[in-house]
């Protein structure tokens, strides 16, 4: 739980480009905005390409050598990430902010035991010796439920879970106060889905972690989240608390993907689709990203870019008609009770009321 209005975590305008081996730009990230406060859960969603994983990457700065930030500001805790040294930079990492990969078992190294590895990041960033950091590997496993005895073990070793959970045990091991969370739950059955989740909720609220749940799963961001981002194009389509951006969606792209998500409450009701495929990123449209798969499209949406704009007085209403929420939580959480959450949206209906049919 959050408590004060200071956000951990404040990114403002980052952009992040790739160079292709033939020169052409591709922009991956632009303009994109938004705050991490302490304890708070923070979704990324969008379809795959839209830049959810490049911005954790820009983030900790391990893009790939083609990737570039160009622009933009992050702070953490006051310090700007952007200006400090591959050094420092690497000294920060795992110590203050860890992520947990997607796909655990190309993150692990399979030549190492489970426990060698931990060990090496607990002695690579803290200063202890070798017994202490062993003991640390067995306290990490403790915690996120695996045997001590299973510390000297590989990845092959273990269940697909088992892979998820040291990699949360890893992550952890210098105890940071942000957690960036890349698919977590990819290629794993929904029974280990929810255990995963609800390990990542419970280690959260033992540590006071903030966490940044990077997922395309809409039904994992209800459950887990408290604000959410929607992401398409590189660009942030929408930003604000689950309640209000799940239950009074502004934005064509996330009501499309809030209809394309099953209600248990109307099975027979027909799901929507979104035609078409994300713009690519050397070749993006001159107005909205969105504008060429958009059913609610107007004739400025071709040629001029919308703004992040607050459209909290558009929400009429922050539970539908029937009373029942789409959010895991339909009340507002002890997070927003605190400070004011805005809700934004980049969209030209958003400032067009006789255009407006949300």
């Amino acid at each position: 739980m959050i408590s004060d209005s200071t956000p951990l975590l404040s990114v403002r305008g980052l952009h992040t480009d790739f160079i292709g081996l033939d020169g052409t730009v591709a922009h991956a990230l632009e303009d994109v905005s938004f705050d991490v406060h302490p304890g708070e859960t923070l979704g990324l969603v969008g379809e795959s390409g839209c830049g959810k994983s490049t911005t954790l990457f820009s983030l900790m700065r391990l893009l790939p050598s083609a990737g570039r930030i160009t622009g933009g500001q992050v702070l953490f805790d006051g310090t700007d990430l952007l200006a400090l040294t591959d050094r420092e930079m690497r000294e920060f990492r795992w110590k203050e902010m860890a992520m947990v990969f997607q796909s655990a078992m190309n993150a692990l190294n399979p030549v190492y035991t489970v426990g060698h590895q931990i060990r090496e990041a607990i002695l690579l960033h803290l200063p202890v010796d070798k017994a202490a950091a062993d003991k640390r590997v067995e306290e990490l496993l403790d915690l996120v439920g695996i045997a001590k005895s299973r510390k000297e073990q590989y990845p092959h070793q273990y269940s697909g879970g088992m892979r998820q959970r040291a990699m949360i045990a890893m992550a952890l091991a210098c105890q940071p106060r942000l957690l960036f969370a890349d698919e977590p739950t990819t290629a794993l059955d929904v029974m280990v889905q929810a255990q995963v989740l609800e390990l990542l909720k419970q280690i959260q609220k033992e540590l006071g972690l903030a966490l940044v749940l990077v997922t395309h799963d809409l039904g994992v961001v209800a459950e887990a989240c408290d604000t959410v981002v929607v992401m398409y194009g590189g660009k942030v389509a929408e930003y604000g608390s689950v309640d209000r951006v799940y239950n009074a969606p502004q934005h064509p792209y996330t009501q499309r993907l809030l209809e394309a998500f099953p209600d248990l409450n109307a099975p027979s009701e027909k799901l929507a689709s979104i035609p078409g495929a994300p713009p690519r990123l050397n070749k993006l449209p001159p107005g909205c990203r969105f504008e060429p798969r958009c059913h609610k499209k107007i004739a400025v949406c071709a040629t001029v870019a919308p703004k992040l704009m607050d459209v909290s007085q558009l929400d009429s209403a922050i539970t539908p008609a029937n009373g029942q929420s789409l959010a895991g939580n339909s009340e507002i959480s002890p997070l927003h009770a605190v400070r004011v959450m805005p809700h934004l949206a980049a969209c030209h209906l958003c400032a067009e009321p006789g255009e407006r049919a949300v």
